[in-house]
C-alpha cells in the first residue's frame, strides 16, 4: 500500500501539469477525459507492481548472481588459495554480456524507438538491426564495466576514451544515424536494464576484495549508455560501406 501511495504522489504532479496546460494554456477541453483518467489509474497500478517486482525479484536476483559468481568456491573450485586475477572472473564477464544483451533486446523504449526510426526512414533503418546493434553495445559496455570493477581502474579513463571514439565516429558515420545513435544510449537506461545492471555492479563491487560499493559499484549504467552510440554508428558505417560496394559492382 505504501508503494501505491508513493507512486500516486509521484504521478499526480505529472497529471496536474498536463491538465493545467491543456485547460489553462491551450484552453481546450480534454477529449475522452474518462479514458485519460483511466489511463492514469493504469499507470499508477502498473508502476506500483513494477516497483514491487524490482524489490522482490530483479534487485535480489542480480545481487545473488553477482554473489554466487564471485565466491571463492566458484572462482577456485580446486581450493587454490592464490590471489584472484582478472581472468578468474571469466563467467562474470559472460553473465554481464548475456544479461546486458538480453535485457536490452527486451527494453520497451528501444522497441518503440526502433519502430519509429524505421517508419521515419522509410525502412532504411531496420528494426532488428538497430535493436541488435544497441544490445551489442550494451553487452560490450557492461562487460567492460565489470572488468573495470575487477581490476579497480578509475572509471573516467574508460569514459573519456569511449567518447573520443564517439566524436571521431560522428564525423564519418552517415549523418542520418548520428542523432539516433546518440539517443540509443539513452533508451538503454530504462525499466528493464537499469535494475539488473545496477544490482550486478553493486554485488560485484561488494564481493571483490578492495572495492568500495559506493565508488566502484556504480558506473555500469554509464558504460551501458556510451557503447550503444559506438555500435549503432559502427553498424550504420558497415551498412553504408556494403551498399556502396554493392553499387560499384553493379
Amino acid at each position: 500500500m505504501s508503494t501505491l501511495l508513493l507512486t500516486a504522489r509521484d504521478v499526480i504532479p505529472i497529471a496536474v501539469i498536463l491538465f493545467g496546460f491543456q485547460l489553462g494554456v491551450l484552453k481546450r477541453p480534454v477529449s475522452q477525459w474518462r479514458k485519460v483518467l483511466l489511463g492514469f489509474v493504469y499507470v499508477i497500478i502498473g508502476l506500483t507492481f513494477f516497483l514491487v517486482g524490482l524489490q522482490l525479484a530483479l534487485f535480489p536476483i542480480g545481487e545473488s548472481m553477482a554473489n554466487q559468481l564471485t565466491t571463492s568456491a566458484f572462482l577456485h573450485p580446486d581450493g587454490n588459495n592464490t590471489p584472484f586475477i582478472w581472468q578468474d572472473y571469466f563467467w562474470v564477464y559472460v553473465f554481464a554480456a548475456a544479461i546486458g544483451f538480453s535485457t536490452t533486446i527486451a527494453e520497451p523504449s528501444l522497441i518503440a524507438v526502433a519502430i519509429k526510426a524505421n517508419q521515419v526512414s522509410g525502412g532504411t533503418i531496420g528494426i532488428q538491426g538497430l535493436r541488435m546493434s544497441v544490445a551489442l553495445g550494451v553487452a560490450i559496455g557492461i562487460t567492460l564495466g565489470c572488468f573495470r570493477i575487477v581490476v579497480g581502474d578509475p572509471i573516467h579513463y574508460y569514459i573519456m576514451a569511449g567518447y573520443v571514439v564517439v566524436v571521431i565516429q560522428t564525423f564519418y558515420a552517415p549523418k542520418m544515424i548520428v542523432p539516433l545513435a546518440y539517443d540509443s544510449g539513452g533508451v538503454t537506461t530504462s525499466t528493464v536494464t537499469v535494475p539488473l545492471v545496477a544490482a550486478l555492479g553493486l554485488g560485484l563491487a561488494t564481493n571483490v576484495e578492495g572495492r568500495n560499493p559506493l565508488i566502484d559499484g556504480f558506473g555500469l549504467i554509464a558504460f551501458a549508455s556510451l557503447f550503444p552510440m559506438i555500435t549503432v554508428m559502427g553498424y550504420a558505417q558497415v551498412v553504408d560501406y556494403l551498399s556502396k560496394r554493392k553499387a560499384i559492382k553493379e
